[in-house]
């Protein structure tokens, strides 16, 4: 042990002692922790005409629960990706959607698709330069590294225009797929000692359609797998501006600061366990589920096990249920509902229907014990990462990419939430924390 890991482990304590602040002033003072209420309703910060969340509705003047109803732009998220055809790709066409604030016509949407696949090429030698010089296995901590140093590239780092942001915002939305997968491979090159393969991207392809063929040796991916994966990307590129990674590219903007350190910082956010690791939480969940129970088809012993989960006697012993419940959504996830028909579509092609019936049987089981053994405000439901994780396992994407795969997906959504913050406001976001401390 080091005498800084002594000096650590002495002063631990005295740190525990002087944070200490008692949960009934919170009560007390009125403040909201999280900065949302009891019942998930969060303190309004702010004003946005890029996304709206709905899981309430009046009804004789009363607040009350409704299936939860999600719009991009004033489009219901459904709508949108039913609008796509069969084998048509959207992932680009609602990217443009976002950030302009209007769908393309067709002629603009090829244009755009265009763009993003041309303008996605690292500069020379910064794979071997940078991705490739400290690689591990957080691909989120490698991406931001590499995101950071981009700057360096950049004729205009440091100029908030928003003409500049848009440039370095649309740069950045096509490069994310290789930054995610290059990240990984060199991670489970040199930590893993396995092979190698550093695919160039096709700028005729899509982002999903790019994300699969880098991803794999052989290049290969079929058309299911490409569409259900555009599918997940278009239902995680943007949830509201009160999302925590979201919120925090406003806050970071609104200091005057560059597109490059934003996006970093977003990232910080995003890779925390409580935002967005969940798929990964919800896929180790299963998996004990799995180890555990000796009979999946039999609901009742996977309800008892459950039990165990919920009253901290089982799984990690923190009593949750991932997968389940959301911030805002109580009744339903929108994004939980469309994606569901994709998820079945994949596990009929991959033969993997048991799986499948056990995840349908946990979704229906955990809202009936949660509620049973919890005090709850609002109702519970599963959310899109319930599915999500199930997804990219059956796409054969490690786990190591999962939240790197939400970051490809959200990057969209917070340029846009940028391009707002800089239109709107000059306002540094600076909320006020109550002083408790006692003069001496």
């Amino acid at each position: 042990m080091t005498q800084l890991d002594s000096y650590i482990a002495e002063k631990e304590n005295l740190c525990r002692k002087n944070d200490a602040i008692s949960p009934e002033l919170y009560g007390e003072y009125g403040v909201k922790r999280g900065l949302r209420d009891q019942h998930g309703n969060g303190v309004l910060a702010g004003l946005t005409n890029i996304s709206k969340i709905t899981s309430f509705e009046s009804v004789n003047g009363e607040k009350v629960p409704c299936d939860g109803k999600l719009w991009y732009r004033g489009y219901r998220v459904e709508d949108l990706l039913n609008s796509l055809g069969e084998n048509e790709l959207g992932y680009e066409k609602i990217a443009y959607l976002l950030l302009m604030g209007e769908l393309p016509d067709e002629k603009e949407a090829e244009f755009f698709k265009n763009l993003i696949g041309e303008s996605r090429r690292l500069p020379t030698n910064f794979t071997r330069d940078v991705i490739m010089k400290a690689p591990g296995r957080d691909v989120m901590n490698s991406m931001t590294r590499s995101i950071l140093t981009l700057a360096s590239y950049d004729q205009g780092p440091v100029e908030t225009s928003v003409s500049n942001s848009l440039r370095q915002c649309i740069r950045l939305i096509s490069i994310f797929p290789l930054l995610a997968v290059y990240g990984y491979h060199a991670y489970n090159y040199y930590e893993n000692m396995d092979s190698m393969f550093i695919h160039r991207p096709d700028p005729s392809l899509s982002t999903a359609e790019n994300l699969l063929m880098m991803l794999r040796p052989d290049q290969k991916y079929t058309a299911t797998e490409a569409k259900v994966l555009d599918a997940a990307l278009i239902l995680h590129m943007e949830h509201g501006g009160g999302n925590n990674s979201t919120f925090t590219t406003r806050v970071v903007t609104s200091a005057g600061s560059d597109t490059y350190s934003t996006i970093a910082a977003a990232m910080s956010s995003l890779k925390g366990p409580k935002h967005g690791g969940a798929n990964i939480k919800v896929i180790e969940m299963m998996d004990d589920i799995r180890a555990n129970v000796s009979d999946l088809s039999d609901k009742d012993e996977v309800s008892d096990y459950l039990s165990k989960i919920i009253n901290k006697e089982a799984f990690d012993h923190k009593g949750l249920v991932y997968g389940m419940g959301h911030a805002v959504y109580s009744i339903s996830d929108p994004r939980e509902r469309v994606f569901k028909s994709y998820v079945e579509k994949l596990a009929e092609e991959k033969g993997r229907e048991e799986e499948l019936q056990l995840y349908k049987d946990v979704e229906k089981l955990a809202p009936e014990l949660i509620a049973k053994y919890r005090r709850i405000f609002k109702g519970v439901s599963p959310n899109v990462d319930f599915y999500s994780g199930f997804v990219y396992d059956m796409l054969g994407i490690p786990r190591e990419l999962y939240t790197p795969m939400f970051a490809v997906a959200r990057i969209v959504g917070w340029s846009a939430h940028r391009i707002e913050e800089l239109v709107c406001t000059d306002k540094i976001i600076r909320p006020a924390y109550l002083s408790i401390m006692e003069e001496k």
